[in-house]
């Protein structure tokens, strides 16, 4: 088993020189960049500390992961944010709870021992309304269907329709905004009866970087992605 560490960017150069060194290349077998053009030199910085970089040319985080995927040479994903939301040190967690047998493993912010430091008010409520709906609507057990820091088999990308933009396309021109695909992940693999983990981690605040949610677009197209997936794709 292959481990390719994504790990998407936009003016990340703080994260790049605090966090990343606490990564340890050998835990993984790529650490693969996609930098968003990113005006402070995160993309130079990556290629000085020898990372493999991918400059994006689609919008939004999925296009940064779709332009990513050529470059991917492992066969399981984990996508990181280098900006301290991630902490370095549960990859290896992460990985090992994978190679247990399972699908995808999820690194939970609201799992029990653990707790994000970087929720506000309104981004704590819709996390954790988003995961219950999944849990609710799709029949799965999440603590945390949202967050980016999971690892799991690139092939699912594409037995789930990951790849396609007509899994998408509805609600970001209903809602004028682009989506991330971790809430589809997470519904489809429940909906397929895939093995799916959570181990517990801390959010910690973020260490500088551009922090890119859009709430109320995101919130509302991913609310209508869960409902809608109701009555599509079995």
């Amino acid at each position: 088993m292959k481990v390719t560490l994504l790990v998407p960017t936009l003016n990340e150069a703080v994260g790049m020189r605090s966090v990343m060194p606490k990564v340890k290349k050998e835990w993984v077998d790529q650490i693969l960049i996609v930098d968003g053009k990113s005006k402070d030199g995160t993309a130079d910085i990556a290629r000085e500390m020898g990372y493999d970089v991918v400059i994006q040319q689609s919008p939004g985080i999925r296009g940064a992961y779709m332009d990513a995927l050529p470059s991917i040479k492992g066969d399981v994903i984990l996508t990181f944010s280098p900006d301290g939301n991630s902490i370095p040190e549960l990859i290896p967690a992460c990985i090992a709870k994978l190679k247990e047998g399972y699908d995808m493993v999820i690194v939970s912010r609201y799992a029990q021992g653990a707790k994000s430091y970087d929720d506000d008010a309104v981004t704590g409520f819709g996390n954790k309304l988003f995961t219950g709906s999944i849990n609710v609507l799709h029949g799965a057990k999440y603590t945390d269907a949202m967050v980016i820091y999971r690892a799991y088999y690139k092939k699912l990308i594409y037995d789930l329709d990951l790849d396609k933009d007509s899994s998408y396309s509805f609600e970001e021109r209903l809602f004028k905004t682009k989506i991330s695909w971790e809430p589809l992940l997470s519904i489809r693999a429940a909906k397929r009866k895939l093995r799916l983990a959570e181990i517990p981690g801390d959010e910690p605040a973020r260490e500088g970087g551009e922090r890119k949610l859009q709430v109320l677009k995101w919130g509302a197209a991913y609310m209508f992605e869960i409902w809608r997936e109701i009555f599509i794709w079995r």
